[in-house]
């Protein structure tokens, strides 16, 4: 897939644009963007790609993150995003617990076509790509029809990662960091 077919990449949040925790991001001070990822997204905006965050927020539903702190922590992301020269075309957060059934958690593809629509690609998911860190967002890539790619900056062990996601989706591709994930992307 070439620069000029990517139309939208669709990003989770934690692990690929921030550093993730075994403890969750549940304030301010723990909200810390992994180098390279904010210009990556400014680099994807400057290229007319529209870039969306889908990602999965059980520390909301678990009641370990009232919606005061979850929004000032996406104003800060949201703000630093600008400050480097990127822009976020939409937003789909799932805010249920894991045991909730919702139809938005990943690995349901939920978000994912939720974000389709919201950028009007729902008839044209080859047109995007979704950068995550886990095998949740490879099933919900493949499950939308998205192209996944994996980033080796989440929590977890990157190696067994990939294996696993490679049975989902063979060939898929793996990069240190959404920098070079990127830079792949833009090839």
């Amino acid at each position: 897939m070439n620069q000029h077919s990517v139309r939208a990449v669709l990003l989770d949040r934690d692990g690929v644009i921030n550093y993730d925790s075994p403890d969750y991001i549940l304030n301010l001070e723990t909200w810390r963007p992994i180098p390279g990822s904010l210009e990556a997204i400014a680099r994807l905006c400057r290229e007319k790609i529209a870039v969306a965050i889908v990602s999965n927020q059980s520390a909301l539903g678990r009641g370990m993150l009232d919606q005061a702190t979850f929004q000032a922590i996406h104003a800060r992301m949201m703000l630093a995003i600008e400050e480097a020269g990127g822009m976020i075309a939409h937003t789909a957060y799932c805010p249920h617990a894991p045991e909730d059934a919702c139809e938005c958690r990943k690995p349901k593809p939920g978000l994912v076509f939720d974000t389709l629509r919201a950028l009007g690609l729902e008839a044209c998911a080859d047109a995007a790509v979704f950068i995550g860190d886990s095998v949740r967002d490879v099933q919900a890539a493949v499950a939308a029809g998205v192209r996944p790619v994996l980033v080796q900056t989440g929590y977890g062990d990157a190696g067994e990662i990939h294996a696993r996601s490679a049975k989902l989706y063979p060939g898929i591709e793996a990069y240190p960091d959404l920098a070079s994930a990127v830079a792949s992307v833009l090839e």
